[in-house]
């Protein structure tokens, strides 16, 4: 006789007070570890190709997972255009304390790479201060985009897009994604991501970690993965550079090297 394995359940969780309260929409699914945290990317959700091949083999495997969407995105609530780093941290964390226990896996899509580590970096300290029911098993981070915010944005945008962001406090940026819609570009986002960067010192985890990287990736260079793994000890890091990759990393052939660097790790 088969067990039968139970599906994603739909949850939520409020988070923050007052003015700042929003509902972030939550699919856990219960299982063995070590659990699996899917962190999205920027204008991403937790309906995502790469999302649902994992939680499709968190299933066959009888793993547990746990995925959602920050605010302004996808199910959850919240207008996109409040977004910062620091608030979706908040996020990220109090998902993690609420659904989370014991050793778990994050796994990052480009701006959820930088959330993996900030995340990581909260979780090591709070296990410090035994305040922690869950505990680091590793890292999986595809097309990781740490310090996004100010490397890969506001270094490389025009004096006359800085300018407006400076002046009017948003500018609508252009998009190749999606609908192709533009969409907002804030000061607030700029400068609140600036209290995050990690890029400029070691990054002691004290966990594996594997990179995923494409070498034909035209929204975060490689050469950002190889700055990346210079902030992280040598031991147990392993980058795979994908040579005919994009930033998508989407592709069944992509999925699998990631479900592959998953199963490493636990």
């Amino acid at each position: 006789m088969t067990d039968i394995i139970p599906d994603a359940m739909l949850d939520s969780i409020n988070v923050g007070e007052g003015p700042s309260a929003r509902r972030i929409a939550v699919r856990s699914r219960p299982g063995q570890g070590p659990g699996l945290v899917w962190l999205g990317g920027f204008k991403s959700d937790m309906q995502g190709s790469k999302a649902l091949a994992l939680d499709a083999w968190a299933r066959d495997h009888n793993r547990a997972m746990v995925r959602f969407d920050y605010s302004g995105h996808g199910e959850s609530g919240g207008d996109f255009v409040d977004g910062t780093i620091g608030r979706w941290l908040e996020e990220s964390v109090a998902v993690f304390e609420r659904f989370c226990d014991g050793p778990q896996v994050l796994i990052g899509s480009s701006m959820g790479g930088w959330m993996a580590l900030l995340l990581a970096r909260e979780i090591k300290k709070r296990q410090g201060e035994q305040r922690a029911n869950a505990s680091l098993a590793g890292l999986v981070l595809i097309a990781p985009a740490p310090d996004f915010t100010e490397e890969l944005m506001w270094k490389n945008f025009s004096s006359a897009v800085k300018k407006e962001i400076e002046t009017k406090g948003v500018w609508m940026r252009p998009s190749d994604y999606g609908d192709g819609s533009p969409y907002p570009i804030t000061r607030n986002l700029i400068e609140e991501g600036r209290n995050h960067l990690v890029l400029g010192s070691a990054i002691d985890l004290g966990c594996p970690v594997r990179i995923l990287q494409g070498a034909q990736d035209p929204d975060v260079p490689w050469r950002h993965a190889f700055a990346l793994t210079h902030r992280l000890p040598a031991d147990d890091v392993v980058l795979t550079m994908i040579q005919d990759g994009d930033h998508r990393l989407s592709r069944p052939q992509d999925i699998a090297r990631i479900l592959a660097a998953v199963a490493e790790i636990g």
